[in-house]
């Protein structure tokens, strides 16, 4: 929909794309051609809120119903592990929705899961639902006439995040040379919320990497869905967003209506969707999900929580959301788990993991070998603290590419050639989870904006426990220890290597490579 799809190592990370769109920038400085543009005089609207919440339908009944039960504090979560749960329900509340959907991401690719999710939200306005969307500009490159089409559809409402005024790749690099710090700042964050009453939070944008569809690689990530006050709180960091001079509404697209495109379009998607095979298993006609949505009810778990995110206020980032990690993991007093898929720690972080090890708290960390990376960049300022990280007392494990969870990361008939970790999760004594968007690095700290949960709940900390627990077995990852001479060696169930693993050469020479880039942009 809003996305050229393209490969995580250039979208994760506006460092990967911004040195070629800057070379790209300065030959079309040179030669001068003509581009597409935001209009000269932006149209700021006014102030708007999020609808009440819903007093009707299968997902304001849920969120009553745990309110209810637990007061008006309480929400009702369940974990979204496996990729098939993570499109299907969101699919599921989409469908179900009476009054509102709110997206929020940072990409959105404009393949079978991008369509399906992007046909089912315009469904929804068609039957009266208000849709709004927030998107980050950073790949939105040659879909302007499809993001203000979408904005001229009515109940539909799209914005785009600290948007270049050049629209197309040619163009876009003078303007990032002449402002490189304001467009250098990424909005990271993932959320939908329906109806005002449930929320979708966690790691995963809106793409076949992200939902098991991808024949090349899928990411194994995990999402949180919450019904009850969770949503409420959505509502007001979504808002603060929406109305944020960091936020442009599409109409200032300079581009003229066509109502021949919108029709050809339209039809174009359906089809697609239709005749996609890898997205029979998520496709209903009609779209009845009372079943499910009343299994799903029985099986949450109940507990209280804390939406944190960076908040986008006037001229910077208010970057809150990496204090609050650090005082959540200092709140270990037994154990703590951790999976990140891109860390860079940092001496700050190294010392927090000793002053927990030195207290006599457990701490086991999971998060990309360079072979289950997509991202090499991050592995080569990574892969320095792996020793620091050990010295502190905490194991350290690392995905594999072909790891035994590769089961539940593709859906069927989709094999992909390798895996990759996405997730973003942390547990404190199995009673409190951290789900979200933040990555471990210099980039998320600093930089983007970030969101999260935070969640106090014995049984959903159980649960998670054994999820991240599962994914550190020897089948699925590999331990990374250190010889009698202090270097790092790996060890999973079917061998031990003395060389970082790798899926191919090419891994290695860009893991060189990258050592060169500057890490505070990782």
């Amino acid at each position: 929909m809003s996305h050229q799809h393209s490969h995580p190592c250039v979208t994760h990370r506006l460092i990967r794309c911004s040195i070629a769109t800057l070379l790209i920038g300065l030959l079309f400085g040179i030669f001068g051609c003509a581009a597409p543009k935001m209009k000269d005089e932006l149209i700021r609207t006014k102030p708007s809120f999020a609808l009440a919440p819903a007093d009707q339908g299968l997902v304001a009944g849920i969120a009553r119903a745990v309110t209810a039960g637990h007061g008006n504090e309480a929400t009702g979560f369940q974990l979204l592990d496996g990729s098939a749960d993570g499109l299907k329900w969101r699919i599921a509340l989409i469908d179900s929705a009476v009054s509102s959907v709110d997206i929020q991401t940072y990409l959105w690719y404009p393949d079978n899961s991008g369509r399906l999710v992007l046909e089912r939200a315009i469904r929804a306005a068609q039957r009266g639902v208000k849709v709004r969307m927030i998107v980050d500009d950073l790949l939105t490159i040659g879909h302007d006439q499809i993001i203000k089409e979408l904005n001229n559809q009515p109940n539909i409402e799209f914005r785009i995040f600290n948007p270049w005024s050049d629209r197309d790749l040619l163009s876009r690099g003078g303007e990032m040379i002449a402002e490189m710090e304001r467009l250098n700042t990424r909005m990271h964050d993932k959320l939908l919320i329906v109806d005002g009453r449930a929320a979708v939070v966690g790691g995963r944008n809106i793409g076949d990497h992200y939902f098991g569809l991808s024949p090349t690689y899928n990411f194994h990530d995990l999402d949180l869905i919450g019904f009850g006050h969770l949503a409420a709180q959505a509502n007001d960091m979504f808002d603060q967003f929406w109305n944020s001079e960091w936020v442009v509404s599409a109409q200032n697209l300079d581009v003229e209506p066509d109502p021949e495109f919108v029709r050809e379009a339209w039809e174009r998607m359906q089809r697609n969707n239709r005749e996609a095979v890898e997205l029979q298993p998520f496709l209903r006609d009609p779209p009845d999900w009372v079943a499910d949505l009343d299994a799903l009810a029985g099986q949450l778990h109940i507990g209280t929580s804390h939406l944190a995110y960076d908040a986008a206020t006037a001229g910077e980032i208010s970057q809150n959301l990496g204090q609050d990690i650090f005082a959540f993991l200092r709140q270990a007093q037994e154990e703590l788990l951790i999976t990140n898929a891109y860390i860079i720690p940092g001496d700050r972080a190294i010392e927090l993991l000793q002053s927990l090890a030195d207290r006599g708290v457990k701490v086991r960390i999971l998060t990309n070998s360079l072979a289950s990376h997509d991202v090499p960049a991050v592995n080569s300022h990574y892969k320095d603290w792996r020793d620091d990280i050990i010295h502190t007392g905490a194991e350290l494990y690392e995905l594999r590419a072909d790891p035994a969870i590769k089961s539940i990361v593709d859906v069927p008939p989709v094999v992909s050639e390798f895996t990759g970790l996405h997730t973003k999760a942390v547990v404190v004594d199995r009673k409190r989870i951290f789900v979200g968007s933040m990555n471990f690095d210099p980039r998320s700290f600093n930089i983007n904006t970030e969101m999260g949960a935070f969640v106090d709940s014995a049984e959903l900390g159980e649960e998670l426990a054994r999820l991240m627990e599962r994914d550190m077995t020897p089948d699925n990852a590999w331990q990374v220890l250190l010889d009698a001479n202090g270097n790092p060696y790996w060890v999973n169930s079917d061998e031990t290597v003395y060389e970082q693993p790798a899926r191919d050469g090419s891994q290695r020479v860009m893991d060189v490579i990258f050592r060169m880039f500057p890490k505070d942009q990782y």
